[in-house]
Formats: structure tokens, sequence, C-alpha cells
């Protein structure tokens, strides 16, 4: 693929014209689709498969990420279908040795409603993600489209899908995962490590003869054998199983092959394998893109970034890559802000996605305990040219422009149903503070009593849910808002 970031390319006749074209239909692209659709972009989602991808891969999904969800309209479903992960069960010659649990239990808050991860197979958070889309009105995904070519210039995106059909778009996002062809196209390096070099097994099998109530877990063997694990997944007949082999072995991942380790290192027989529905073999890696942005072409997902499973961080980064440059593309395309605004992707998603990558690696050799770090809760943009914090003397623990904006009552609901949707939000808390007049559309403005979680003042709510500006009045709002919307 050939990728030319200012040659003029002529054009062919009547080629398909979109505002954004997304490049692979994983959770990435799906959310990014969804979140332009809300925000009336019209956009294009190729995918270089024949359909969505049919495997259980990323199956937990972190409270921060059911929050996003919450936005989006799925969390119902996502609810629906999937449940909270089971306790682990350690077993040892055919006999139980004890619970293990995988991370500490919380309780829901009203500042923070989701409190622990959800199990749910990457398919099934496809599958809904898809179906939103639709609702939305959103495009139908272009199965079996693979991208052949790809140029750009300075007023947009050319490319060239193997069918031999021409697409034009203002930008270009790239979701098409860890061997994106796209990052190789645009010359992007990623920078990494093995983060273990013994392969492991993954696969959705189907056992009958196991019980479904709890993570059961395998260790390694005397004689060298890895773990193996077998999760049960929710709203499915279907487990989860992974193992870990040893150094220049290659796992057969056929229904034989796996029956076969579930024979070797369980208290199972092979035949209680009834099925293998889908299987894969990897090594755990940990690597970033150098740069997430090439021109109008901008790296999501594990185009970007690629964890460890270690801690279930690598799609929920991956969603939030396209939660925080679905808004950001919306307000430019239609002129709301300056194209400027797209220059803090990359500024607030690099640092993240880096600590994320070194939390994951942290977890897979053992060195952190999943807990508060995995849920992500705590992430947010303290240090992005996109934050103003106006109030001094804060408090430590303070909620400071930057941070996550917490949930919790009001008088019309939950304050996350007045932070749902495309606009940015106004919230007064505790203050008679007299308010600027902002345009009605971008900006909703809600007052309540002071609320332990904000304390007292002025917060202005991005439309990712993190606060952008804080203050005691509204000194510096009018001036913050105009950074982020032309004109107003």
């Amino acid at each position: 693929m050939a990728f030319n970031s200012v040659k003029e390319s002529p054009l062919e006749e009547s080629p398909l014209t979109v505002d954004v074209l997304i490049v692979g239909a994983g959770p990435t692209g799906l959310t990014l689709a969804c979140d332009l659709a809300r925000r009336g972009v019209h956009a294009l989602v190729v995918e270089r498969a024949g359909a969505l991808f049919p495997g259980s891969r990323g199956k937990g999904i972190q409270p921060r990420t059911q929050e996003v969800f919450d936005d989006l309209g799925i969390i119902d479903a996502a609810i629906a279908t999937g449940g909270p992960a089971p306790v682990g069960m350690i077993w040892q010659d055919g006999a139980r040795q004890g619970e293990h649990r995988m991370f500490d239990e919380t309780e829901p808050t009203p500042d923070a409603p989701y409190a622990s991860p959800l199990l749910l197979p990457q398919w099934r958070t496809q599958e809904i993600l898809y179906a939103r889309l639709r609702e939305l009105g959103g495009p139908d995904v272009e199965f079996g489209a693979e991208l052949s070519d790809l140029t750009q210039d300075r007023e947009g995106v050319t490319a060239r899908l193997s069918d031999g059909r021409t697409v034009r778009a203002a930008y270009a996002v790239a979701a098409d995962g860890g061997r994106s062809t796209v990052r190789t196209a645009l010359g992007i390096g990623m920078t990494g490590e093995t983060v273990d070099p013994n392969p492991i097994l993954v696969a959705d099998v189907r056992i009958p003869a196991l019980d479904r109530d709890n993570w059961h877990m395998f260790p390694p063997t005397a004689d060298g054998a890895g773990f193996l694990a077998i999760c049960p997944l929710p709203g499915t007949p279907d487990f989860q199983l992974t193992a870990q082999f040893t150094d220049g072995t290659a796992p057969d991942t056929s229904l034989d092959g796996v029956r076969a380790v579930v024979a070797a290192r369980t208290h199972l027989a092979a035949d209680d394998v009834t099925e293998v529905r889908w299987a894969s073999d990897f090594r755990p890696r940990a690597a970033m893109a150098d740069r997430f942005r090439e021109g109008r072409v901008f790296l999501a997902g594990d185009a970007a970034h690629v964890h460890s499973p270690a801690g279930g961080q690598g799609l929920n980064t991956s969603i939030q890559d396209a939660y925080n440059l679905g808004w950001k593309l919306g307000a430019v395309l239609r002129g709301a802000a300056p194209e400027a605004l797209l220059d803090t992707y990359e500024e607030e998603r690099l640092p993240n996605a880096a600590q994320i990558l070194a939390l994951s690696t942290r977890i897979h050799r053992g060195e952190q305990r999943r807990g508060a770090a995995t849920r992500q809760l705590g992430l947010g943009y303290r240090e992005s040219s996109l934050t103003a914090e106006t109030r001094t003397g804060l408090a430590e623990g303070a909620l400071r422009a930057g941070d996550r904006a917490p949930d919790g009552p009001y008088a019309g609901g939950r304050l996350f149903d007045a932070f749902r949707g495309p606009h940015c939000t106004l919230l007064a808390v505790g203050t008679d503070a007299e308010l600027p007049l902002l345009d009605e559309e971008l900006v909703h403005t809600f007052r309540i009593d002071a609320y332990p979680p904000y304390g007292k003042g002025l917060f202005l709510v991005r439309p990712d849910g993190y606060v952008g500006w804080a203050g005691e009045d509204t000194t510096g709002l009018t001036d913050y808002f105009r950074l982020t919307h032309r004109g107003s």
C-alpha cells in the first residue's frame, strides 16, 4: 500500500465521498462509528473480514468503559447479556483446592455506579455496538472490503478498496488492529517488547460436563506444562479456554489439539470438549505506535497500542480512544471547533495508553494486582492543553479539571443522564454564580446543590465525560470555550 502525505492525486469519477473513513469494524471502529453517527457525521466503516470477529478474545469490560456504554445507550444491553466475573477455583490432581479472587470486589456508589468488570465476549460487544450503529442510522459496515491504497493531500484522504472502488474522506481512522496495514503504510513505527516468550492458546469451547459456577484454574504442572484456565462466558453456553505453552512450541488450535491439552492438564476427558467454536494463539506483547496521527489519518485501538491480555486493559483503552476522538472529529467537521482541537487526540491518548500499557505488563508479570487502576476510573487528562483548572488551594483528592466527571443525583435524574449526548455540560454545584450565555445546542446547563464528589464550583464537562474547565466563578470560562468551539 502506498501513502503520500502531500501529493495531489487525481480522483476517479464519482468516488464515494464521506466525512470519515474508518478502517476496521472491531470494538474501536464500531464505537467511533456510533459516536460519529449521533453527531450527524457521515462515516464509512470498511472491514477486510467477511463478518464481525467471531471470538471472545477481549471479554472484560471495565467500569470506565461501562460508563462509555451508558453514554452511547448500550449499557442495558451489555448488562443483560454479560455478567460478573465468577470466583476463581484452583484445581490440583482433580480436586478443588480453594477459591482465588482475580481482583478486589467493590460496591457501586452514586458517583461511580459501575464498580466491577463485566464479562462480555468480544463478539457480543461488537454485536451490541453494531446494532446500536444501525439504530442511530449509521452506515452499514462494508464487509470484505480491504484497503489496497491510501493517499492524502491537504484537503482529505483518498482510499482505494480491493474491489476497485475509491473513497474520498476528510479524515481517516486506522482501527485495523495490531498488524495495521494503515499504520504500516503511514510509516509509523511500533516500539515495544515481548512480555512473555511463552505462546498462549485461547479458544471458545463447549464443555457440558464442567460447571459454570467458577473460573476454573489449573496451575502449571511439575512436568513443565503451563497454566490452563477455563472461564464460563455469561449469556452463552461457551467457555473461554486459555493455556500457556513453552517457548518454541506451536499450540494446536484444532479440536483434537484443544482436547489433548485439556485432557493432559485437567481432570476432564478429551471427549468432554464437545466443540471448539474459535481458537487462536499469540505471544503476549506490549507495544505502542511512535505517534497516533499522520496528517489527516489517526491511529486508534490496537493499531496504536498492543497490550498483554492480563488485567483486561486493551479493549477498554481502545474503546476510549474512539470516545476521545469521536467528539473532536464531530465538532471540527460541523464547523463548531477549530481544527487544532484534533491535535489534542494524540496529546491526551498517547500518554494515557503508555500508562495502561505499563500496568498491563506489570500485572502479567505478577508485579501488581488487579485493582483500582484496572477499573480505569482514575484516568484523566490533567496535563492536557485542553484542561483549565482556575481554582487554587484545592484539598488533596479534590476533583480537578482533567478528571472524570462523577455521576450523582440531580432533580431530573442522574448526572450521567444530563451528560449523555454530543453536547458539553456546564454544571453549577452549590453556587449561585451567574452563568454566561453559551450556545444552548452546544452546552447544556444544570444547577445542583453542593455534592461531595464535586464540592462547590463550576465545571464544564466535555462530551466524553471529563471536566475540561473548573472555576469558582465564570472568570475565564468564555475564553476557554472559544478554544474548543469556534465563534462561541
